[in-house]
């Protein structure tokens, strides 16, 4: 059941809070350890370690998905799954171009030019969890932000891949999946093994093993973020009680530690949509969630909207949602990884098909970032042309800089320039 909360009740508030703390800390010892026999052992260490959590014999079933699965998953996967993750991966694509930085060059005074190269990286790894659920979406969401900023191979990695993951990639054209999960798939493809290629960056969301093992190796290769259990606050006094309580079930039934929080200043709409969201359950049958509302959802009463805003932006939640009364207060929204304006926005619409990217930072994460994007499959380079004349322009400043940090060749380089001897180039 959602527990209701006054905000003035600052001890019950921090523990609401701090309960959708992740347990990653306890995973760091253990994603370590895999990481270490898997840096060690490479291919060894992937068949024990796969064979011991998934149940799959790599040394039978091979490393990557053969075209053969495939065109089977093709035939038991229902034509309208894969009408709808075309709606979704057109929707998606579209969004994702707008996001690529933009190469530039300017003049900075006469005879200094200065800009920005944009360049894809190589190789990429998309995380797609297995889990209780098959997530297509994923796969849409990770893969088409790499795929538009032009990366060359986009690979996928999936512990028991379900039928609809597959077909997703072979929607957009993915050539290799491969059947690894668990801290293991991120040891792989961040060192590389013998049948695993080590790749630029790993990106997409997983368990907390997952979560520890990308921090981890976070300086071996890229990552989008560490992200722990997935979060939902919805803000506002006026709206459906139904509508609302559904939202917060959906986002339950991810995992047990999600969290789901409401937070308003009506009192009787606190009552309303604790009480939809008990028929909600009783209606769907759904005891991950309800463990997830009893231990880490709640109901926070507040004196007033603006209240409410500051207590989001001390949460800095993965999904927000504003109610009709609440939508003015955007501008005052500082952190969150995606907002969804009004009660017709359904968070279930960014999940799936309105082109908004579903892999969000958690955990507080969104005070640093948003959500993944094709600008994270591309590093800028800046670049720079200088005259002589413009050099000129900048000597004395160069030089005294130089001389302050006490880098006497920096200011050489730049004097040795000037000198008469010897042609110009």
């Amino acid at each position: 059941m959602l527990r209701i909360i006054n905000s003035s009740e600052t001890k019950a508030v921090r523990a609401l809070l701090q309960a959708r703390q992740s347990r990653l800390e306890e995973s760091l010892s253990k994603a370590r350890r895999i990481l270490e026999d898997v840096r060690r052992e490479g291919d060894r260490a992937l068949i024990r370690y796969t064979r011991r959590f998934d149940g799959v014999d790599l040394r039978k079933t091979g490393f990557t998905v053969s075209r053969d699965e495939i065109r089977r998953a093709a035939r038991v996967v229902p034509k309208a799954v894969a009408w709808a993750l075309r709606v979704a991966a057109r929707n998606i694509r579209a969004a994702a171009r707008r996001q690529l930085p933009r190469p530039w060059l300017a003049t900075n005074g006469g005879g200094v030019e200065i800009g920005q190269l944009v360049r894809p990286l190589e190789r990429v790894v998309c995380y797609v969890p297995g889990g209780r659920f098959p997530l297509p979406s994923t796969v849409l969401m990770s893969v088409i932000p790499a795929q538009v900023a032009g990366v060359r191979e986009v690979l996928i990695t999936s512990p028991r891949p379900a039928p609809a993951v597959l077909v997703a990639a072979d929607l957009l054209g993915v050539k290799e999946i491969y059947r690894l999960g668990g801290a293991q798939a991120i040891a792989a493809f961040a060192y590389g093994t013998e049948s695993v290629p080590r790749v630029d960056k790993i990106v997409g969301p997983g368990n907390r093993y997952v979560a520890a093992a990308k921090r981890l190796v976070a300086g071996v290769c890229g990552i989008d973020f560490v992200a722990g259990p997935t979060e939902l606050v919805v803000v506002g006094s006026r709206g459906r009680p139904d509508w609302i309580a559904a939202d917060l079930v959906a986002q339950a039934e991810h995992d047990p530690d999600a969290v789901a929080i409401f937070i308003t200043s009506s009192r009787r709409l606190a009552l309303e949509v604790r009480g939809a969201a008990q028929a909600v359950l009783r209606e769907l049958g759904l005891p991950v969630a309800e463990k997830a509302l009893a231990d880490h959802g709640g109901i926070i009463l507040t004196r007033s909207l603006r209240e409410a805003v500051g207590l989001v932006n001390s949460i800095a939640p993965e999904h927000l949602t504003l109610l009709e009364g609440a939508v003015g207060l955007l501008d005052q929204v500082e952190s969150a990884g995606s907002i969804f304006l009004g009660g017709s926005s359904a968070v279930a619409a960014g999940d799936y098909a309105s082109g908004s990217n579903h892999i969000l930072p958690t955990s507080g994460g969104a005070r640093l970032r948003g959500g993944l994007s094709a600008a994270d499959f591309v590093k800028t380079i800046s670049v720079q042309q200088l005259s002589r004349r413009g050099l000129s322009r900048l000597r004395r400043a160069i030089v005294t800089l130089a001389g302050a940090e006490g880098l006497r060749a920096h200011a050489h380089s730049v004097e040795t320039r000037f000198k008469s001897n010897g042609p110009t180039p």
